[in-house]
């Protein structure tokens, strides 16, 4: 079996990609290769459950409940990704709801020969702490974007990073991200309220750039975001 995730974007390091073969052939030792449909409920929020996930082929969108009820978006996951970490590790309910945006192919890991492997495979264990490190910058660097950049800036980096892993050419250099996404979704992926950013999106159809309608969104002038997600850094 090729041990490199399906679409790995060059430059992105995931916890796959930290791992050596010999660490590899271990975790797919001790998991099982499942295969998942389109919006099927991965993991749900609060519940009670012992297995991590590695994405091999796919996308997860990460969602969260606020006390309030708002579903706000955490992040989308790619191939190559772990997820489930946190409550695999301190036995907690889990933290997010895990929703696949695509056909899904993902290595079920059982949480005790997991934390077994972290202690006693250092590729393993350094992997893992490389991937906790990542998500705290993660977290810190999409606060301090939201207090700096414009909302259009980084929903047109966004959609240019989508465009760039699941984007499928169009014609005319117009680019199609089949993707169920909503715009809560993507209000919640760059920390804004669907109000603004369903203006901004009207203003972008308005101007020829985007195309939208039911869980697909056509990049008309990508050269026009690239500019805008440009100027906002």
């Amino acid at each position: 079996m090729d041990s490199s995730p399906h679409r790995h974007r060059p430059g992105r390091t995931t916890f796959w990609s930290l791992l050596d073969d010999t660490a590899r052939t271990e975790l797919l030792g001790m998991g099982s290769l499942t295969h998942f449909p389109t919006r099927h409920v991965l993991m749900r929020q609060y519940d009670l459950t012992d297995h991590l996930l590695v994405i091999r082929r796919g996308c997860v969108k990460v969602s969260a409940a606020s006390a309030a009820g708002y579903q706000a978006v955490l992040a989308i996951r790619n191939a190559g990704d772990l997820l489930g970490e946190q409550a695999a590790l301190d036995g907690g309910p889990r933290s997010a709801t895990l929703v696949s945006l695509t056909r899904i192919e993902a290595l079920v890991i059982p949480a005790d020969p997991f934390r077994a492997a972290a202690r006693t495979a250092p590729a393993i264990g350094l992997a893992l702490q490389q991937v906790l490190s990542a998500r705290l910058r993660e977290a810190d660097g999409h606060r301090a974007a939201a207090g700096s950049e414009a909302v259009q800036a980084r929903l047109a980096a966004l959609l240019l990073e989508l465009g760039a892993e699941y984007g499928r050419p169009e014609g005319n250099g117009s680019v199609l991200i089949a993707l169920p996404l909503s715009q809560d979704d993507f209000a919640g992926l760059v920390l804004s309220s669907r109000r603004t950013v369903s203006r901004v999106f009207e203003q972008w159809r308005g101007r020829g750039w985007v195309t939208t309608g039911r869980n697909r969104l056509t990049i008309d002038r990508p050269d026009e975001l690239k500019r805008l997600s440009s100027s906002g850094r």
